[in-house]
């Protein structure tokens, strides 16, 4: 008697490239989007409401609910019996785990090297030291003829790019004129570029520049050195927590 030969489960055909890249792009669309709801609440803001969530967010709310449900369990927000929404507990857990984890070095020293490479010149990282100023980070220039300030030394605060940079915010008076440019102040054959950095907790983390020789710092020089420092100043601000838009220039918005 002869047997029909048994037939293997027929295996389930894989998903086309189309379906899942298309899965790929909702997924990475939903995350967008419940970062977007994060971002909606306010400093001034009580509970919010979902029609006012959606709204901001343009979002429509059976959308927006479910993502704040998905927010809502994982403690990224949490829902009041009311109905509003605040801002939930883990966000503060990850913004403590951030802050311990916060290393200046790792921020700051990528900023220079960038200057460094891209004007040849030295590039200096300063913070505050009570009524002065220390050399806390320098990457050299290549070149023979160069600005020097060993690491660790100190020098007046308020006299200088550097000493001017990092009390730039105190007055107040609004966002001030930056970068500070200063020409044979510290040494009569040396001019400085400098900015402030702003750190999570909105205080000033220290302040980033280039030193260059005098007779290098041509008109050109300057403005290619005023834009890298405010380039660096922002984006280390950026990812020390701090607020780029007090540092008061059009780039803060890039």
């Amino acid at each position: 008697m002869s047997r029909t030969p048994s037939r293997k489960p027929a295996k389930p055909k894989a998903a086309a490239p189309q379906a899942r890249a298309g899965l790929a792009d909702g997924n990475v669309r939903a995350v967008d989007r419940a970062i977007a709801l994060l971002g909606a609440f306010r400093d001034e803001d009580g509970p919010l409401g979902l029609a006012e969530l959606s709204r901001r967010v343009g979002l429509n709310m059976t959308t927006a609910l479910r993502l704040l449900q998905t927010l809502e369990a994982q403690g990224f927000v949490q829902r009041l019996p009311s109905g509003g929404y605040l801002l939930g507990a883990t966000l503060l857990l990850l913004g403590e785990r951030f802050r311990r984890s916060l290393r200046l070095d790792n921020h700051v020293i990528p900023a220079l090297e960038r200057l460094r490479a891209e004007t040849d010149e030295s590039a200096v990282f300063f913070v505050r030291d009570g009524d002065q100023r220390r050399c806390l980070y320098r990457l050299d220039s290549p070149q023979l003829v160069r600005a020097y300030a060993p690491v660790g030394e100190v020098f007046p605060l308020g006299h200088g790019a550097h000493g001017r940079a990092l009390i730039a915010l105190e007055d107040g008076a609004g966002p001030p004129a930056l970068p500070v440019v200063t020409r044979a102040e510290r040494h009569p054959d040396l001019a400085a570029i400098a900015a402030p950095v702003l750190d999570a907790a909105g205080g000033v983390a220290g302040s980033i520049g280039v030193s260059v020789p005098l007779y290098r710092f041509t008109p050109e020089m300057e403005a290619l050195c005023r834009r890298l420092t405010m380039r660096e100043a922002l984006q280390v601000t950026r990812e020390l927590g701090g607020d780029p838009r007090r540092l008061g220039t059009d780039m803060a918005a890039d």
